[in-house]
């Protein structure tokens, strides 16, 4: 898997691909969703970018995939970890929650998949946040 620079556009973008892949499939509603949404001006990519980040995403995937049936298949919870690791920005951690959020609810069927990356990431990103017991 390719690695991005911390905090950069693409990183941010590559989850929110990543949530859009996750059930199998990319709906209509979901790009629609994001398109209304500006999510390349929102996430500072360039026009057109967001394409590439989520064709590039699925090149390594499909690296990875051997012989499994579906390209989510090769991430698990440390290759997940590692790449929410390379937005370490609050607000854009946010930003990239607020996109995901939108695509995964955008078809009216939020799946497991789609689930476990955001509950990972809410955890991940806000371990920070959460009070500490003595």
């Amino acid at each position: 898997m390719r690695s991005y620079p911390t905090n950069s556009p693409e990183a941010a973008a590559r989850i929110v691909a990543l949530l859009l892949i996750s059930d199998g499939h990319v709906s209509r509603s979901e790009m629609e969703a994001l398109e209304g949404l500006d999510v390349e001006q929102g996430l500072g990519l360039a026009p057109g970018d967001f394409a590439g980040v989520l064709h590039a995403l699925c090149e390594d995937l499909l690296m990875g995939a051997r012989e499994r049936r579906l390209l989510t298949g090769s991430i698990d919870q440390a290759t997940l970890s590692a790449l929410l690791a390379e937005v370490t920005d609050p607000q854009l951690q946010n930003r990239v929650l607020h996109f995901a959020d939108t695509a995964a609810t955008a078809d009216r069927h939020v799946a497991a998949a789609e689930a476990w990356i955001m509950a990972s990431a809410l955890k991940q990103w806000r371990a920070g946040d959460l009070p500490t017991q003595h």
